[in-house]
C-alpha cells in the first residue's frame, strides 16, 4: 500500500503544477496589461518582443529579449515585468533554481506580486521544501479576492494541504484538503475534486485509518468515470485494486486490475478505435450510396412534382402573408385615426367648455361691475359715503377676480401652445413666498383673516421662477376666496426629503368632499364642474397649477375636509448643489 500512496501524492503534485498555470482570467488581464505597456513604451523594442513571445509561450525567445531589455533599459517598471517573464520561462523549462533567482529580484510593489508568491510556492512544492511552500501560499491566502485575478482559493488550499501532509501535520492537512474539496464542489471542478478525494484518502491511509480512507478512494473512482483524464482514471482504478487486495477481496481486485490495464495506452487504443470506426463508416457510406443510386431514378420524377408543390405553396404563403400584413396595417391605421379623433374630440370639448365657463364668468363679472357702478352713481348723488366705500371695495374685488381669470387664461394658453418662457434655476423658496404674500395681505385684512408664514429659510428649489409664483398666487387666492371672515391661512414648510422640498398652504375655509378632491387631482385636460357660482371658479387656475408643478418635476397633494378647511401640499425638486 505504501507504493500506491507515494504514486498518488507524486501524481497530484504534477497535476496541480499544471493546473495552477491555467488561469484564463489572470492570463487575459496580465496579457492586456503588458500589451498596453508595450504600446505605451513603443521605443522599447526588446520589451515589445519579449512580451509578444511570452504571450505565445515561446520561452527561449522570451528569455533572450527580456535579458536584452534588462541590460539596456533603465525603466524600473518594465524591468519588473521582464524578471517575471524570465521566472515563468525558467519554471516552465523546469529550471527551478534560475526561476527562483528571477522571482526573488521582483519587489513587493509589483502589481502582480501575488502571482510571484504563487510561483515560488509551486517551485518549493516541486523541490519538496514544504515549509517554504507553506509560507508563500499563506501570503497569497491573506490577499483579498479583488486583487487575485484568476487565482482559485481551492488550489491554494489544496497545495497547503499537500504541504501539511508531507510534514505529517495531519490535522492541518485534513482541514485544508476538505476546504479545497468544498470549494471544488461549488466550482464544479470534477477533475480537481477527484484528486482531492484521493489525497484525503491517502491522508487517512497514512494514519492507518482505513475505514475513513476507503470511502474517499471509492468517491474518487466514481468521479473518474465522469472526467476525460486518463491519468485520473488509471490512478483511481489502481487505488481500488489495492484497497480490495488489502480486504482479501481478490475477485473484485482482479476486476479493478483488468480495468487499470485497459486504461494503459488508452490514447493509442482510442486512435485505433477511431481508425476502425472511420473505415467502417466509409464502407457503410459506399453501401448506402448504392442504395441511393437505385432510388435516384424513382425520386427524380417526384422531385419535379415536389418542387412544383413547394413553389406553389411558397407563392400562396407570400400572398397570404402580404394580405395579412396589409390588413394589419389597415387595422393599425384605423386605430391610430380613431385615437387621434378621440383626442381631438376631447380637446374640442375642453375648448368649448373653457370658452363657455370663461365667457360666463367674465359676463358675470362685467354684469356685477355694471350693477355695482349703477349703485355707485346713485350713492354718489346721495353722498352716502359709507356705502360708496363698500361698493368701491366690491368693484376692486370683482376687477381682481376678472384680472386673475384672464391672467390664468393667458398663462394656460401659453403653456398649452408651448410659447411660455421656462427656465429652471436655484430659487430661495422663502423669498418667493414673501414676494407673493405681500400682494395678498390687503385682501386678507379686508376679510379679517389671520395669516401666518413659516417657510424654512434654508430651502432652495430647482424650478422656474414665474411658474412657481403663479402656482403659489393661485393657491393663496383660492385660500382667501374659500375662507370665511375671521378665518386663518398658513404657509409653512414640511420637513424636506433628499429629493423634494415641501410647501404647505393651509386654510380654515369651506373645504371639499373626498370625491371633489380626487376629481381635482385627476390627470385630465377637462375643467372641474362648477358647484356654486358665487364661490367656485372655472377650475382653470388649478389645471394651470398642476401643469406647472409637473413641468417643474414636482408633485401636488390635497388634504381637505368639508367645513374644516383645505391643505395644499406642493413638492418641488430640491436644488442639491447649493453651498
Amino acid at each position: 500500500m505504501v507504493q500506491t500512496k507515494l504514486y498518488i501524492v507524486l501524481f497530484f503534485f504534477i497535476h496541480f503544477s499544471v493546473i495552477s498555470q491555467e488561469k484564463i482570467q489572470f492570463d487575459s488581464v496580465f496579457n492586456n496589461d503588458i500589451k498596453s505597456k508595450a504600446e505605451k513604451f513603443k521605443e522599447e523594442i526588446n520589451f515589445r518582443k519579449a512580451q509578444s513571445f511570452f504571450i505565445k509561450n515561446n520561452w527561449d525567445s522570451t528569455l533572450v529579449y527580456s535579458m536584452k531589455q534588462l541590460s539596456t533599459s533603465k525603466n524600473s517598471e518594465l524591468k519588473e515585468f521582464c524578471r517575471y517573464f524570465r521566472g515563468v520561462s525558467f519554471k516552465n523549462k523546469k529550471l527551478f533554481n534560475e526561476a527562483k533567482k528571477e522571482f526573488n529580484k521582483i519587489s513587493s510593489s509589483f502589481k502582480f506580486y501575488y502571482q510571484v508568491n504563487t510561483k515560488l510556492g509551486e517551485i518549493a512544492l516541486q523541490q519538496k521544501e514544504f515549509e517554504k511552500a507553506l509560507k508563500y501560499f499563506e501570503e497569497v491566502e491573506k490577499l483579498s479576492k479583488s486583487i487575485q485575478f484568476g487565482l482559485k482559493k481551492s488550489i491554494v488550499f489544496h497545495n497547503k494541504g499537500i504541504c501539511y501532509l508531507h510534514l505529517e501535520r495531519f490535522d492541518e492537512a485534513e482541514k485544508y484538503l476538505f476546504k479545497s474539496a468544498v470549494l471544488q464542489e461549488i466550482e464544479g471542478d470534477s477533475l480537481m475534486l477527484g484528486g482531492s478525494y484521493m489525497d484525503i484518502a491517502n491522508l487517512y491511509y497514512t494514519q492507518y485509518k482505513d475505514s475513513q480512507a476507503i470511502p474517499f478512494f471509492k468517491k474518487a473512482y466514481d468521479l473518474s468515470k465522469k472526467v476525460k483524464s486518463f491519468e485520473l482514471k488509471r490512478t483511481a482504478t489502481l487505488n481500488m485494486a489495492v484497497v480490495e487486495e488489502n480486504r482479501k477481496n481478490f475477485s473484485q481486485a482482479l476486476v479493478y486490475r483488468k480495468e487499470f490495464e485497459a486504461w494503459k495506452d488508452s490514447l493509442n487504443d482510442q486512435n485505433k478505435v477511431w481508425a476502425v470506426a472511420d473505415f467502417e463508416k466509409k464502407f457503410a457510406v459506399q453501401q448506402k450510396q448504392k442504395e441511393v443510386n437505385v432510388l435516384a431514378a424513382e425520386n427524380k420524377a417526384k422531385i419535379a412534382e415536389r418542387n412544383g408543390f413547394i413553389i406553389s405553396s411558397a407563392l400562396l404563403l407570400i400572398l397570404f402573408g402580404t394580405g395579412v400584413y396589409f390588413y394589419r396595417q389597415k387595422i393599425k391605421s384605423s386605430k391610430i385615426i380613431l385615437k387621434q379623433k378621440n383626442e381631438l374630440d376631447e380637446l374640442n370639448a375642453t375648448k368649448d367648455k373653457l370658452f363657455s365657463i370663461v365667457s360666463h364668468d367674465l359676463r358675470s363679472s362685467v354684469n356685477a361691475l355694471k350693477t355695482s357702478n349703477s349703485k355707485l352713481l346713485e350713492n354718489l348723488e346721495s353722498k352716502n359715503f359709507s356705502e360708496l366705500d363698500v361698493l368701491l371695495h366690491n368693484n376692486s374685488t370683482i376687477a381682481n377676480g376678472a384680472y386673475n381669470l384672464l391672467d390664468n387664461l393667458l398663462n394656460w394658453a401659453l403653456l398649452q401652445t408651448k410659447q411660455a418662457y421656462f427656465y429652471q434655476e436655484s430659487l430661495h423658496l422663502s423669498s418667493i413666498v414673501k414676494h407673493v404674500e405681500y400682494n395678498y395681505k390687503p385682501l386678507m385684512l379686508n376679510k379679517n383673516l389671520d395669516f401666518k408664514s413659516n417657510v424654512n429659510g434654508s430651502d432652495y428649489v430647482f424650478a422656474d421662477m414665474d411658474s412657481v409664483k403663479i402656482t403659489i398666487r393661485n393657491f393663496l387666492d383660492n385660500a382667501i376666496k374659500f375662507s370665511k371672515e375671521n378665518g386663518s391661512i398658513s404657509i409653512y414648510s414640511k420637513p424636506s426629503t433628499e429629493e423634494f422640498c415641501y410647501l404647505v398652504i393651509e386654510d380654515t375655509g369651506l373645504g371639499m368632499s373626498n370625491a371633489t378632491r380626487e376629481e381635482l387631482l385627476k390627470d385630465t385636460v377637462l375643467l372641474s364642474k362648477k358647484k356654486n357660482d358665487d364661490i367656485i371658479g372655472t377650475g382653470l387656475g388649478l389645471q394651470l397649477c398642476k401643469s406647472m408643478i409637473y413641468k417643474n418635476g414636482g408633485k401636488l397633494e390635497i388634504e381637505s375636509e368639508e367645513g374644516v378647511g383645505t391643505k395644499i401640499i406642493i413638492a418641488l425638486q430640491k436644488f442639491k448643489n447649493h453651498g
